[in-house]
């Protein structure tokens, strides 16, 4: 997976109300963000990917040139990616069915 580069990581001390909360830096050394359309597209090629990588060792495994392990490992993740697609695909229709019937 692709990471992404406008969240930085954070730190694993103890939460303290009193420490103000972690400000980006910004400027010229400041990372570079990246755009929601820009991450939801690498997403969906990184799935698209997976499905794809899937497809061909299921293919292969039929051929005989490919382990039944190695076909599982790859329908396995190939699955995972579909279903994290389809659940995200849901939220954003439902988010837009929501906005749409918001009067104005």
């Amino acid at each position: 997976m692709t990471p992404l580069v406008g969240i930085t990581q954070l730190d694993s001390s103890p939460i303290d109300s009193a420490r103000p909360a972690a400000v980006p830096p910004q400027g010229a050394g400041a990372p570079q963000t990246v755009s929601f359309g820009d991450m939801f597209a690498d997403i969906a090629g990184e799935a698209r990917e997976t499905l794809r990588t899937g497809e061909a060792a299921a293919i292969a495994g039929v051929n005989g040139e490919n382990s039944v392990q190695n076909v599982v490992r790859a329908m396995m993740t190939a699955e995972e990616h579909l279903r994290a697609a389809v659940a995200v695909r849901d939220r954003v229709v439902a988010a837009y069915q929501e906005i749409s019937r918001m009067q104005i």
